[in-house]
């Protein structure tokens, strides 16, 4: 079988955008809160796109603090300036060989926008689907992707660093290639889970899809 089309999340696969995303959080809702709050707290509200994650923190002042949150995100993004070594290379790779593709990702469409401006890479995707401020989504998005590219999920590869990656591709059987290369991951939360793939660097990511496409 080859690989017709793969789709990637963003933060923790794509780029180590975590602690960009907790900076903003921190300067955007801290000042309306009056009060400090922990990385694990903030962590504790993902799911949603930062849209649903400031409402859960700040639900009567929402609409300041995402536009508070987009300003931070942008002004801060030179602490994340590139995408992890080798992810270019490997995106220009597939797309020369023909495989499309597509960005799952919990986050909102703005700052999506944003990263991918950013590290030079939105030429390479042929298909966005980001986060919901209602709660988590990506099952959803998934499902859109393998329609709108028009491709069946045995055809198709999903990339992601997170635990719940791993079960919202099971319920649509769409393999998935977890991937431990960021700091922010811990591959033994990934490894009980049974992902169909693991891989701990983009090197050896790459050498495998050059036998999979």
């Amino acid at each position: 079988m080859k690989l017709k089309a793969i789709i990637f999340d963003l933060d923790g696969t794509i780029a180590d955008t975590l602690p960009l995303c907790i900076a903003a959080f921190k300067k955007s809702i801290e000042p309306l809160l009056g009060k400090t709050l922990s990385d694990d707290e903030i962590i504790a509200t993902f799911g949603p796109s930062e849209e649903g994650t400031i409402r859960a923190l700040v639900p009567d002042q929402e609409a300041q603090g995402v536009q508070d949150y987009l300003r931070y995100y942008e002004e801060m993004h030179s602490t994340c300036p590139a995408v992890f070594p080798g992810i270019t290379g490997l995106l220009a790779m597939l797309d020369a060989k023909g495989v499309q593709l597509a960005i799952v990702t919990g986050k909102g469409i703005h700052s999506t926008r944003l990263s991918l401006k950013q590290f030079g890479i939105e030429k390479y995707f042929d298909v966005l689907e980001t986060g919901s401020p209602e709660g988590p989504n990506k099952v959803n998005g998934i499902r859109n992707v393998l329609e709108r590219l028009n491709i069946e999920a045995a055809d198709a590869l999903y990339v992601g660093d997170a635990p719940s990656d791993i079960k919202y591709c099971k319920q649509v059987s769409l393999p998935i290639a977890s991937v431990a290369w960021a700091g922010t991951t811990n591959a033994d939360e990934l490894i009980p889970l049974q992902p169909e793939h693991l891989f701990y660097t983009v090197e050896e990511f790459r050498e495998w899809l050059e036998t999979a496409i």
